[in-house]
């Protein structure tokens, strides 16, 4: 995948674009989902693995406006967002 520029924990520059899995707790405390292929930056120098702001504002958001009960435990980030959602987006994130 495409390289970043530099890593948000340590700022080292030897980071690269990938995709991995995470694990995401429902809004409503239930439960939690395995999300896989999940954008993410992986820092060569610190070792670290993080999804930038933008990933994990899509994923929090798209959980708070869809119906989770009928969500499988695992899910792809991409069906994951092109799941209908109720509202058309987050009021609460100003």
């Amino acid at each position: 995948m495409e390289n970043k520029n530099k890593c948000e924990w340590c700022g080292g520059a030897d980071v690269m674009e990938e995709k991995g899995n995470v694990y995401w707790e429902l809004p409503d405390g239930t439960r939690a989902i395995t999300i896989v292929e999940v954008p993410g930056i992986n820092c060569r120098k610190c070792g670290m693995e993080y999804q930038e702001e933008h990933v994990i504002n899509a994923i929090e958001d798209q959980l708070m406006l869809i119906d989770t009960k009928s969500l499988s435990d695992t899910v792809t980030y991409e069906e994951l967002l092109n799941i209908p959602r109720f509202l058309k987006k987050n009021y609460f994130r100003f």
